[in-house]
């Protein structure tokens, strides 16, 4: 777990070094690219094979867009104008604008307070992060960028589930997949859109090829992993540490300030995000007609 969060959280790092070479769509195709090589080899490792058939291809193409191409393009040209620590932080909002897709889809039925009181405090986080009441807040097109990048990441998980789910992949087929076809569009677009002058020399090369291999690609595998060992749920703990890692490596290597308004806004976004994870209490009911001397309940 540990080292996922440093792999995801230092994801903003390396993009932001990026940037001083490649153009955001530029990285965004390597990124895509290097990750699609290591999860190809590893399904063909496993003895699988990426799908066959023409509808799992459309909608994996769509889950491309919005779950690859488009938030790692949105991060990289946000980080343009901000901080690698405060979009790691904007990163955080996904869940919360997961919950907010599936009430409106109809999709999400745990409905609790706590998940609406941490949805509102959520959203309270990002706001005061942004500070648009003050003139040297954040509601730049830059951070606008990043939080909708953290939303595109929700519209693909739920689409996922909807429509990709259960067509018999494994999450390593369909994220590879996911990956190839990102690159695919991708590469369509940058000789349009993103065809900028490259500024070569080690730095972003290293950064880029960290990001593709490892922030991508092997952060893929270990997260399998994490799910595989310690369950769905425990898995996402994950989520909590990006923030904290982005915020302190900017800090550290990038020397961005860090600012006590964020770190607060940082913390209410994760209080938040906690909230609209929670389950309902689960009601414990004594059977009465067993046996004497045998223990029994039934779940409800």
């Amino acid at each position: 777990m540990g080292v996922l969060a440093l792999l995801w959280g230092s994801s903003f790092l390396w993009i932001k070094i990026a940037l001083t070479g490649l153009s955001p769509l530029q990285i965004t195709l390597t990124r895509t690219a290097l990750g699609a090589v290591v999860l190809v080899a590893l399904v063909r490792w496993n003895k699988q094979r990426l799908p066959r058939d023409r509808t799992s291809w459309l909608h994996l193409c769509f889950a491309a867009v919005f779950g690859s191409a488009v938030p790692f393009a949105l991060f990289a040209l946000g980080e343009q104008t901000v901080d690698s620590g405060v979009a790691g932080v904007l990163n955080a909002t996904t869940p919360l604008w997961a919950l907010g897709i599936g009430l409106l889809l109809g999709s999400e039925r745990r409905r609790n307070p706590a998940r609406f009181a941490g949805l509102v405090l959520g959203f309270a986080g990002v706001l005061l992060i942004f500070a648009p009441w003050q003139q040297a807040g954040l509601a730049s097109w830059g951070a606008l960028a990043c939080l909708a990048a953290a939303a595109s990441y929700a519209v693909a998980y739920a689409y996922i589930g909807r429509k990709v789910s259960g067509r018999g992949l494994t999450p390593m087929q369909i994220s590879a997949a996911q990956l190839v076809a990102a690159a695919g569009m991708t590469a369509v677009v940058v000789p349009v859109a993103g065809a900028q002058p490259v500024h070569l020399s080690w730095q972003p090369l290293v950064a880029v090829g960290i990001l593709g291999v490892f922030g991508t690609g092997v952060a893929f595998v270990l997260n399998y992993r994490l799910i595989e060992d310690e369950g769905a749920t425990n898995a996402t703990t994950v989520g909590y540490l990006l923030p904290v890692v982005s915020v302190l490596l900017g800090a550290v290597f990038l020397g961005e300030a860090i600012n006590l308004r964020i770190v607060a806004g940082m913390v209410v976004v994760l209080v938040g995000v906690a909230l609209t994870r929670r389950q309902p209490a689960t009601a414990v009911v004594p059977v009465l007609d067993e046996p004497v001397g045998v223990k029994a309940t039934t779940l409800k």
